[in-house]
Parts: structure tokens; C-alpha cells; sequence
């Protein structure tokens, strides 16, 4: 299991990053990757995509960078979770780049569901924080709790994100178990110990 991150297509590439969920079973000849990309919308597709691809292609010339990385019996027993999770999204016919749902609360609501994944998202995931099930979620990591308004304005407080404020969908924050402040635009800006 791969999560990827790159910044997104065009002038938005300044503020946010797409994300996407790579697997791929033992024995399996390709990966399945779990996205959901808006632009399917224009096409009359439906915007949630999961199908066979490449995981680490770069998206819309940007290079992606992996976000996570789970492997060997672990993985196995978590991507079966992450398939019914993927199916049980209630928004698969709806998208929206701000405040969501997009692809970053397509991936965020995977990481709710599979808790086990421990997934951190990057704060500069403008969509992350559109919430669900009303205005309180566990943090996507699973290690702390959010409260949300329609993801234009929240507070999150986890272990694994530390604190984070979103103001119209820009986050602020900091985190000392990734030493890092937050800061829209940038992202974690990371401090040595």
C-alpha cells in the first residue's frame, strides 16, 4: 500500500496537492489505485476511480511523492479494508476543488475508515478536512479528533498531525511529532532536533 501526494493542476498547484491511494496484493500482476479526479465529471464519468494503473505516474507533470508506505502481511490484511471503504464513499457522483468533496476527501475518508494506516495527510490537502458524517471525525490518522464546518473552517488535534487550524480550507499549524510548523501554500516545514 502506497499513498501519493503532487501538487495539483494549474494556479491550484500554488495552494493544494492531489492524493492517491496505490495497492497491490501479493502475486498481483498490477496496482489498483483508488483516486477520485474532477475533471472525470466533464466527461460524464463518475469522479471516484478505481481501475489498474500506474501508482507513481507523475500527475500533470508533478512529481509525486510517497506519503506512505505499508508492506508485506500488514498491507495484505489492510487493502481488503480499503476496498470496502472505497465503496461505502458517500459522495462517488460529487466534486467539488473547494471546499470538497474532492480527491483529498476521498482519500481522507479512507484513512478514517482504515484507521490501521495511521495516514497523515499533507496539510496543503485542501479537502482533507470536508468532513463526512457532521461537524466531529477522528483525525485521519486515527490518533486524535477534528471538528469541522463543511471544511472551510476546523480545528484539529492528533498525535500524528498535532494542531491544525483551517481557515477557508488553508491549514495552520504545528506539529512536534513531525517537528514541523504548517503553513498554507508551503506545507510542513520541518525542524532538526
Amino acid at each position: 500500500i502506497q499513498v501519493y501526494s503532487a501538487r495539483t493542476f494549474n494556479w491550484r498547484g500554488l495552494f493544494a496537492v492531489h492524493t492517491w491511494i496505490a495497492t497491490k496484493r501479493a502475486n498481483a500482476q498490477k496496482y489498483t489505485v483508488y483516486q477520485k479526479i474532477g475533471w472525470r465529471v466533464l466527461h460524464d464519468l463518475p469522479p471516484v476511480s478505481v481501475e489498474e494503473d500506474l501508482p507513481d505516474r507523475f500527475w500533470f507533470a508533478q512529481k509525486p511523492q510517497v506519503i506512505l508506505d505499508i508492506r508485506g502481511k500488514k498491507a495484505e490484511e489492510l487493502i481488503t479494508k480499503i476496498e470496502t471503504a472505497a465503496k461505502k464513499y458517500p459522495y462517488m457522483q460529487e466534486y467539488s476543488y473547494w471546499p470538497g468533496p474532492n480527491s483529498n476527501t476521498f482519500i481522507a475518508f479512507i484513512g478514517r475508515e482504515v484507521p490501521e494506516l495511521n495516514l497523515v495527510m499533507p496539510s496543503i490537502a485542501v479537502g482533507k478536512d470536508y468532513l463526512t458524517t457532521g461537524f466531529f471525525a477522528p483525525a485521519v490518522s486515527g490518533t486524535g479528533y477534528q471538528f469541522s464546518m463543511n471544511g472551510v473552517f476546523g480545528i484539529t488535534l492528533a498525535v500524528k498531525e498535532g494542531l491544525e487550524i483551517n481557515l477557508l480550507g488553508l491549514v495552520y499549524g504545528i506539529s512536534p511529532q513531525q517537528r514541523a510548523i504548517k503553513l498554507p501554500g508551503v506545507g510542513e516545514i520541518g525542524f532538526k532536533a
